[in-house]
């Protein structure tokens, strides 16, 4: 740790990096009655804090490593680091990114002056590309994260944050993905103030320092959710873990809805936008308020990125109102006769009706599906429930559900029974193509009874899809499953199936 420290106070990031500001988030802090900073990486040259760590370590090579080149594997803000660095420095850098990667990453690796190189379909694929490189034209490879020179880089955003705040600082919130950047902050952070606590914050579907620190060591989680595509990583680092057991203080996980409220709480406060693993740090300062009832605090959280694409707007402003508890989706069973449609509207009353999908189900019975906008949070939604419940009609909170919010809301048309259907949720990476080649494997064996997909403007597409399978293929089904190599859920006991799908 000491080395460390000492690695931190030398590095010179300011070749190619920028002290940023630490804003203060006003409405935020009103909102939850404490004094919230947001430390902008996002207004870095890249925009993310990953250009400190990649140009520490980069130019601390030797003359052979410098004319030999270096090597790397990313699809977003360490690839732009290291390519940015590079041409700094005047070293030939190859970049080996997925083929998921959007087009506008691929350009800004190639306009800082970084050779990109598609190579499979997520990092794993990609970084035994760089391997590859790396052992047959003795390139070095710059990793993202476990690397003390990268680390040390990362570690001058904390540097600077106790620099900026005047006074006590009670708590900086840092987004985590593979760890480098918070072994960097919790290096300098618990030895410099050791009284301000430093709390990581991972996406719940890939919380891979979580479980490390729960298992004692580093452990491969599996398959990871990719919304939050920066800090998507399926095994945190060994260096970094090394750093931050038994000095990190914590580790918060939060949902997809709650990041995109955060999202919006940055744009709120500063008119910027950031990423998702960007937001990750705001939206686990609002969880652990929430849950610890804080007031009159200090906190910081760091905006980490900015690397958004602007098509993925649309997923975030539909996503946020659900994670702030402004709206929410309810699946209300009315009777199936005159007047039933109009008694629903009136026990809704004058609450703003955000979207309805209603459609006959039977002679006896219909589901609504509904969107209601939420002034007063939970209470408010526990009392529309209960008013529904008093005139007499069954209510399924659908607002936690990722299926309904996916797919089933924006799902139109009739409703079918089929014996033999299972319903399973894909996902795939999204490329030109990708579509059909999914629909050409899953669709080969069995016939193929529903299929919603909608472009949410991210590495993957996301499929609901039913599938006729008789009982006698029980088995070759699992053996179809396993051999896919696609995420997937069975969705055929989801309430939301019952009650609109079958």
């Amino acid at each position: 740790m000491d080395d460390l420290l000492e690695r931190i106070l030398r590095a010179p990031v300011y070749d190619v990096a920028v002290e940023t500001p630490l804003d203060e988030a006003e409405l935020l802090s009103s909102r939850l009655g404490n004094r919230i900073w947001i430390k902008r990486e996002d207004l870095q040259p890249v925009f993310s804090f990953k250009l400190r760590g990649a140009y520490n370590r980069i130019q601390r090579l030797d003359a052979r490593e410098r004319a030999a080149g270096v090597v790397t594997a990313s699809a977003g803000n360490h690839a732009q680091g290291v390519a940015l660095a590079a041409t700094r420095l005047g070293i030939d850098a190859r970049i080996v990114m997925p083929t998921t990667t959007p087009r506008i990453k691929i350009a800004a690796v190639e306009r800082l002056g970084g050779r990109a190189v598609l190579a499979g379909d997520g990092y794993d694929e990609a970084a035994l590309v760089a391997r590859e490189i790396e052992a047959r034209e003795g390139r070095v490879f710059v990793h993202p994260y476990d690397d003390v020179d990268v680390i040390a880089g990362q570690g001058t955003v904390g540097m600077e944050i106790l620099r900026q705040h005047r006074g006590a600082l009670d708590a900086i919130f840092v987004p985590v993905g593979g760890g480098g950047l918070i072994a960097g902050i919790t290096a300098y952070v618990s030895r410099i103030s050791p009284t301000t606590r430093v709390i990581g914050v991972e996406p719940e579907d890939a919380a891979c320092l979580a479980a490390a620190l729960e298992a004692g060591a580093p452990v491969d989680i599996g398959p990871v959710g990719l919304f939050a595509d920066g800090v998507a990583v399926r095994r945190a680092g060994s260096l970094p873990f090394e750093i931050v057991r038994g000095h990190v203080d914590e580790v918060v996980t939060v949902g997809i809805d709650e990041i995109c409220a955060a999202i919006r709480d940055i744009f709120d406060d500063t008119r910027s936008i950031a990423e998702p693993a960007g937001a990750l740090a705001i939206a686990g300062l609002k969880r652990w308020v929430a849950r610890e009832g804080v007031q009159g605090a200090n906190l910081v959280a760091i905006d980490s990125g900015a690397n958004m694409n602007f098509d993925r707007l649309r997923h975030v402003a539909e996503r946020a109102e659900i994670g702030e508890q402004r709206e929410a989706l309810l699946a209300v069973t009315i009777p199936e006769r005159p007047g039933a449609f109009r008694s629903l509207c009136l026990t809704l009353g004058d609450r703003p009706i955000t979207e309805f999908n209603y459609r006959y189900g039977s002679p006896e019975r219909a589901h609504v599906f509904v969107g209601v906008g939420l002034s007063g949070g939970r209470a408010q939604l526990e009392k529309l429930q209960s008013d529904l419940r008093g005139a007499g009609l069954a209510v399924v909170d659908m607002s936690g559900d990722e299926m309904a919010k996916l797919h089933v809301r924006f799902m139109v048309g009739g409703r079918a029974s089929r014996a033999d259907e299972r319903l399973f949720r894909f996902e795939f990476p999204e490329r030109p193509g990708a579509l059909t080649r999914f629909l050409d494997t899953v669709g080969g064996r069995w016939n193929i009874s529903l299929f919603h997909y909608r472009n949410h403007g991210a590495a993957f597409g996301r499929v609901l899809a039913g599938l006729e399978v008789p009982p006698r293929d029980e088995a070759e089904l699992a053996r179809f499953l396993e051999r896919l190599g696609h995420p997937w859920i069975e969705e055929t006991d989801n309430p939301a199936t019952a009650l609109f799908l079958v």
